[in-house]
């Protein structure tokens, strides 16, 4: 049986999914294990050529699915055909470590923990260009580094998270509704919820390293204000809290604070508290919407 299935969704971001290609075929070359990977093509249905060619430079076997609208979509025809004991589905902007791949099956093969998360850190920009260490919130990547021992955590995030087989077979598809092509986020957090609910365990391992690239079109507070609001619409796609005793409160508490963090020059708690309050204005937001009858991110 295989060993690991990798599942990539990837849309027009070819210099990107050429640098993982480089990065996984170093990391791969060091297992015995079998692997298997499959990218699926989000994007211009002209990619899956150039996105073969890609793969072929790096000496590296994939299968290509698509072209398919939306990462759940895509995430889901990858699981379709995933043969491997371990399922890691991986972004397209990243890049991992030389050691990804042995410590991330060393993780399953030595915890007991059903899904495993890995260290997403801060990669360079197209110029090479290492991440400002105290403005590291303004790049608007994802970031996990839990410290340097292995625990249990409540959920994966999709750009460096795996299961096991039997969560899959257990939990199901993804959500279309959400991620990228639908409500935009949270396919990965609702997907842990599930994990969590059917009795399974997720950790984290600091071991298995991936590095975000950092994207100047991400950068500042306008792409988190766009970013944060989505996620709270994504959010009402799946939760129902209390509005009067849960988001309403936070609402009025990180309100408080923001002011604070401004007053005291507090720039990245300022930043980060500022992004709490979209996300509940967007939860407030999508919840009216549901209410009226329509879809939240619509």
């Amino acid at each position: 049986m295989t060993e690991l299935t990798i599942i990539i969704p990837t849309r027009n971001r070819l210099p990107s999914i050429s640098r993982l290609f480089a990065s996984l075929h170093l990391s791969l070359s060091r297992i015995a294990a079998s692997f298997e990977i499959f990218v699926v093509n989000n994007g211009d249905p002209q990619n899956t050529a150039k996105i073969s060619a890609l793969a072929k430079a790096e000496n590296l076997e994939i299968t290509i699915l698509g072209p398919t609208p939306g990462k759940s979509w895509g995430l889901n025809e990858g699981l379709k055909r995933a043969k491997g004991k371990i399922i890691c589905p991986l972004d397209d902007d990243i890049v991992v470590a030389p050691e990804w791949a042995e410590k991330l099956l060393e993780a399953h093969a030595l915890t007991a923990f059903d899904a495993i998360q890995g260290k997403i850190l801060p990669g360079v920009d197209p110029e090479g260009r290492p991440a400002d260490p105290t403005r590291l919130r303004e790049y608007n990547i994802p970031m996990i580094d839990y410290g340097e021992e292995v625990r249990e955590i409540r959920g994966l995030t999709g750009t460096n998270g795996s299961f096991k087989r039997e969560v899959f077979e257990s939990v199901g598809f993804y959500d279309t509704r959400l991620g990228p092509g639908g409500s935009g986020f949270s396919e990965d957090t609702e997907y842990s919820m599930r994990i969590r609910q059917a009795g399974f365990k997720i950790g984290y391992t600091p071991c298995a390293v991936v590095y975000h690239e950092l994207d100047p079109a991400r950068y500042g507070l306008a792409v988190k204000r766009e970013v944060q609001y989505r996620k709270g619409l994504s959010r009402s796609v799946y939760r129902n809290d209390s509005i009067f005793f849960r988001v309403l409160p936070n609402l009025l508490a990180n309100c408080v604070r923001f002011a604070i963090y401004k007053v005291a020059g507090m720039r990245q708690r300022a930043y980060k508290t500022e992004g709490r309050i979209l996300k509940h204005w967007g939860y407030l937001v999508g919840r009216f919407k549901k209410r009226a009858g329509g879809e939240p991110w619509a």
